[in-house]
């Protein structure tokens, strides 16, 4: 559910939205404000983000800017970008640099997001408080170092500032307690020391507060939380890394009577179990307002916190308490007390299957997360202390991966709202359980949309396997991840028989054969992987024509053979394209410029219209599918994980028998970040403007037969991280003066006729009796030609030139005679 202040933000928006011009209109933007505005685009636009500001446009046109339909002046400048890691791959979307203090000039400014840009070893400008119109002012994620500056307290009409996720350091200046009008205050991220200053206590309008402290030094709330208390609007606290709080019990009170607050957030905090032993209900007028609360920091072990969470509230939707060290039992009270809990992530403790008797009664629980505890019972156990409560009706996301379970798959036809079951990163094995020698089949949870097995014991025959599938659960099912198992045999006919299949993850198994025709049913899958099976025959043609929504196809490590289809191009939102390691033949496809999500930048978020969200409060899940790619780089497999809304985009055709030139089709790609074509028999030159790929970070030719210097537009690509053009047969000099000298000359071994730096010396220079011997099999002519041929050059110049020297100098001995 939105907050309250996410509410807000739409709305200044859309208020912003009536009042301004988006550049169609007549009204146009002001001359100094447009200078302002390329003066601050010319210290920081490195990657061109900022490319529609040019002279020749009215500002009011340019990206991130909105100006107001009644002056013309700029009224909302939005700059933020969506990395959220700066070593990731779309390097191009955000600014770096110095911010100018020509921003002074657009004194109507209510709007300013620059967050999740670049500013490194820069400090939070002091002259932004100038800008005294300003409502929205969020620079988080910015990588900001220093103090905050004081000067931000004058902007007196500032309603929502976040300076999240920064390298912020020192104490929070009390002069923040000027701003009586904010709203939302974001300081986490950082590494703030000291007290809190009092003078925050003013802020009697704000809603939701963010606040973390330093694991260097300490942020104390030092007058037993009175400050807290004055915040009578607070609606969202959420503290981490306060000192302190164990020393008295008066901040809690202050906090949890505040009449309007939903959420509480605490982590690593130092509480513990005294501390929680020490309270008494009667002590708190606790706010029946709370939805969520949140207890965290590894302080926690005995389980008391849930008898005294449910004697105080009743009214809780959620309860997070991740990673403490928490173990034992739990009271059966706890479970009927709470009528309205809805989420409870009980993951990073260490709790035993037994505790499943506590939650069974839960009658509203939507969400059971625990993950990472010392689950080591049988699965069907678990399970059926689970569905013999009321909770089996209201259960829809159950994670219990990253423990020790042993046991069977179960039947779950009694969890009958349940959509997401995480059981991957345990010892279950492949024995499908039996009433009466017919076997249940857990595919009759007919709401089931995930399901996720990955890395278990299953060693079953696959057909068996989806053969309990074939309940209802058929049409439901839109993840199935049984990967980095041992399962076997043939990939069965009735798979295709899952229509609404979005993912099918299947690496690291033992299965064999061909892949079924019936597969090509399976239409909407957007990511298929069979990679490290015993695959084989070719690959099928109908992937490309009967699977257009694939956006990760990963067929490597198998077997397959033959040449490619070229209805693999039909494949137009491809991102991941992984053949590695296989027996495959024939030429690339030219016709690969199709990929046109490889080409444009436009195509590179359409993967999120495939997470699915359970939405309930503030509660957050997404079933996602793990976007992670695995490719191959030097012959070892790498995992490149998806940490940014653009996703990964590469191709790895390596280890396979392809030949023939690389198509120039290739040219086009001008979004891949990896290309791996190593270990074919390509021949013919390295694509001349291969330097378009400048969104490269990852390229492997090495082992082929490429003939030709390396192309000088290799050195446009200045993001390559790795780059291996080894044993080939390059010629001439290493384009200079680029970052392809800084390249480990190993990138560059075994091609005997290339020379510069890395490499010490052209192998020319000295050739080893082995280069003496050997005919470069691409040269017109042997060596002996160009002995001859010199040998021939020499005799004929000393004939000729010979000849006239001796004459003249004959003429000049008689002259002197």
């Amino acid at each position: 559910m939105l907050s309250p202040i996410g509410f807000k933000v739409i709305i200044f928006m859309l208020c912003l939205a009536f009042q301004v011009v988006p550049g169609e209109q007549e009204m146009r933007c002001l001359q100094r404000e447009r200078e302002a505005l390329l003066q601050f685009k010319a210290l920081l636009d490195h990657h061109g983000m900022l490319s529609s500001w040019t002279t020749a446009t009215d500002c009011c046109q340019w990206k991130g800017i909105r100006c107001s339909n009644l002056t013309g002046n700029i009224v909302s400048l939005d700059l933020h970008s969506d990395l959220y890691d700066y070593e990731s791959y779309s390097r191009s979307s955000y600014i770096s640099g110095d911010i100018h203090e020509s921003l002074i000039e657009l004194q109507q400014l209510k709007y300013l997001n620059l967050s999740s840009n670049y500013f490194p070893d820069s400090h939070i400008p002091e002259f932004l408080a100038s800008l005294s119109n300003l409502r929205f002012l969020d620079l988080s994620h910015c990588y900001f170092s220093g103090k905050i500056p004081s000067q931000l307290g004058s902007l007196s009409h500032l309603k929502y500032l976040n300076l999240a996720l920064n390298h912020l350091e020192g104490s929070i200046p009390p002069q923040l307690g000027n701003l009586s009008n904010l709203e939302y205050l974001d300081l986490k991220g950082s590494f703030f020391e000291g007290n809190l200053p009092s003078q925050l206590g003013n802020l009697s309008n704000i809603q939701e507060f963010y606040l973390e402290g330093s694991n260097y030094g300490v942020l104390e709330i030092n007058d037993g939380g009175k400050l807290l208390s004055n915040l009578i609007s607070l609606t969202h606290l959420y503290l981490w890394s306060i000192g302190g709080l164990n020393s008295s019990h008066t901040w809690l009170q202050e906090i949890l009577n505040l009449p309007k607050l939903r959420e509480l957030g605490l982590f690593h905090c130092s509480l513990s179990d005294h501390f929680i032993l020490s309270l008494r209900p009667y002590q708190f007028n606790f706010s029946t307002s709370l939805l969520a609360f949140h207890l965290s920091g590894k302080t926690f072990t005995s389980p008391v916190i849930f008898p005294w969470v449910s004697n105080i509230t009743s009214n809780l939707v959620e309860l997070y308490l991740v990673g403490n060290n928490l173990e034992g039992s739990v009271s059966n009270h706890f479970g009927m007390a709470m009528n309205s809990l809805e989420h409870l992530d009980l993951s990073f403790n260490s709790f035993k299957g037994e505790v499943f008797k506590s939650f069974k009664n839960i009658c509203t629980l939507h969400s059971l997360r625990m993950y990472e505890n010392n689950l080591t019972e049988d699965l069907p156990q678990i399970l059926h202390n689970l569905s013999t409560g009321c909770i089996r009706y209201s259960l829809q996301d159950l994670d219990l991966s990253y423990n020790k379970m042993v046991g069977s798959l179960y039947d779950l036809s009694a969890f009958l709202a349940l959509k997401s079951l995480d059981l991957s990163q345990n010892q279950l094995d492949g024995k499908i359980t039996k009433e009466a020698g017919i076997p249940k089949s857990f595919g009759n949870a007919c709401a089931l949309h995930t399901l996720d097995m990955t890395n278990n014991n299953l060693s079953d025959e696959f057909s068996m396997i989806i053969h309990h599938l074939s309940g209802c659960a058929r049409y439901s099912l839109q993840e199935l991840n049984l990967g980095e198992n041992q399962i076997n045999g043939k990939i069965p006919n009735s798979l295709g028989s899952l229509l609404g299949l979005q993912a099918l993850l299947l690496r690291n198994n033992n299965l064999t054969h061909e892949i079924p025709f019936s597969l090509r049913h399976c239409t909407k899958l957007v990511k298929l992987d069979m990679s490290g099976n015993k695959l084989s025959g070719h690959i099928p043609a109908w992937i490309g024509s009967e699977m257009q929504e694939l956006q990760i196809l990963s067929l490597g490590r198998n077997h397959f053979s033959g040449i490619l289809p070229l209805q693999i191009c039909y494949l137009k939102s491809i991102q991941i394209l992984d053949l590695s390691l296989n027996n495959l033949t024939g030429k690339i496809p030219a016709c690969i410029n199709n990929f046109t999500s490889m080409a444009y930048k436009k195509f590179s978020s359409n993967y999120g219209r495939y997470w699915y969200f359970v939405n309930t409060s503030s509660f957050r899940t997404n079933h996602s599918y793990e976007l992670n790619a695995f490719l191959m780089w030097k012959g070892s497999e790498q995992m490149f994980k998806n940490t940014e809304l653009s996703l990964l985009k590469g191709i790895d055709l390596s280890s396979n028998n392809f030949s023939e030139e690389v198509p120039v089709e290739i040219e086009s790609l001008v979004e891949l970040i990896t290309l791996n074509l190593s270990r074919n028999n390509l021949i013919g030159k390295i694509p001349s403007n291969i330097g378009k790929l400048k969104s490269l970070e990852f390229l492997d030719l090495s082992r082929n037969q490429f003939v030709g210097s390396i192309p000088v537009s290799l050195n446009q690509i200045d993001r390559l991280a790795m780059l291996d053009l080894s044993y080939n047969h390059l010629t001439g000099i290493i384009p200079t003066g680029t970052q392809l000298q800084t390249f480990n000359a190993s990138s560059y071994e075994h091609n005997l006729n290339l020379c510069g730096p890395p490499l010490e010396k052209c192998i020319h220079d000295e050739p080893t009796e082995a280069a003496i011997v050997k005919i470069d099999e691409y040269s017109l002519f042997g060596h002996e030609f160009y002995i001859g041929m010199v040998l021939g050059f020499v005799i004929s110049f000393w004939t000729v030139f010979g000849t006239i020297y001796l004459s003249n100098l004959g003429d000049m001995l008689i002259s002197n005679s």
